[in-house]
């Protein structure tokens, strides 16, 4: 693979975030229909603790049990309510290619900043049919769009050139790569344009991908501790390096409690304790158990604890 293609010159103007994008929870009611006040709460939650922008109906948004009218509400009030005053990321990912455009154009006429793509699941593309999959999402749109690779789901893996090859088209703008590999973080920052934006997607290594040359991170920690990830993306952009060290190990024990269990459920749950929403979650998901839920209590208890001493 040739490594040396420049962006084409017709690349789109438009900035893209850097820093803490929170991967937003979707609440529910207790009886499992969506919750839009509580979501509008969330969006206004998130402007005053320094979240630069939302990434919402993606995975930590449980978009996979969403209906197609749920999935195409949450964007529109997440849209309506930010108001101009954030950037919203609207996940668009789907299985089909048709289903992905689709959702793509909603969200692109209803107001989305960008979108987020992920690699197409359950069907096992090859690397071509991925470049085919996003090049024609990408040419149904005139807004930015982020790929998003987590194999651990979807279970095949986008390679290092398919990003490459993917990054130089002008809707293409940003990855974000929950792989947790620093080898791979690496060839990718070596490989892509500069302005090419590179979103850590898994909250155990985003301090070593900013300071690798990361951009930002796509972060369920944040939905509990806004302020504290928005912090660590700033330290290491100011070149703060043992502030964000520390910024980060502090933040691994409700890290690892929130991965406890499968993701969403247990930031869920712990943002069912700050009071922002039902713990409700949609089968096949399924609330924590109850050993996970003590450790979230203990994680966060001790995090108000050292707050309030600093």
């Amino acid at each position: 693979m040739d490594y040396s293609m420049a962006r084409l010159p017709e690349e789109p103007t438009k900035r893209m975030p850097r820093g803490s994008v929170v991967a937003l929870i979707t609440p529910f009611t207790k009886d499992g229909k969506l919750d839009a006040p509580a979501l509008r709460r969330l969006v206004d939650f998130h402007i005053e603790q320094g979240t630069v922008a939302l990434a919402v109906t993606g995975t930590t948004g449980e978009a996979s049990t969403l209906s197609y009218v749920e999935h195409r509400e949450v964007i529109a009030v997440a849209v309506e309510q930010s108001a101009g005053r954030i950037h919203v990321m609207a996940g668009v990912g789907a299985n089909s290619t048709a289903e992905a455009i689709e959702l793509a154009r909603f969200a692109a006429e209803t107001g989305a900043n960008s979108l987020l793509s992920v690699v197409p699941y359950y069907v096992k593309p090859s690397q071509k049919g991925m470049v085919e999959h996003f090049t024609a999402q990408a040419d149904a749109v005139d807004i930015p769009v982020v790929l998003y690779n987590v194999p651990g789901r979807s279970v095949v893996d986008m390679s290092v050139d398919t990003v490459v090859v993917l990054a130089n088209h002008r809707n293409i703008c940003g990855l974000k790569d929950a792989t947790g590999d620093m080898a791979r973080a690496a060839a990718i920052v070596e490989a892509v344009p500069q302005d090419f934006c590179l979103y850590s997607g898994d909250d155990f290594t985003s301090f070593p991908y900013l300071v690798l040359g990361g951009h930002g991170v796509i972060s369920v920690v944040a939905n509990v501790e806004p302020a504290k990830v928005a912090r660590l993306c700033t330290l290491v952009e100011k070149g703060h390096i043992e502030p964000a060290r520390q910024e980060f190990i502090g933040l691994q024990p409700l890290t690892r409690a929130l991965f406890a269990e499968t993701s969403p459920g247990p930031v869920k749950y712990a943002a069912s304790l700050l009071g922002q929403c039902e713990p409700r979650l949609r089968l096949p998901l399924h609330t924590p158990e109850a050993g996970t839920c003590l450790e979230i209590e203990h994680c966060m208890k001790r995090g108000h604890e050292n707050a309030a001493r600093s």
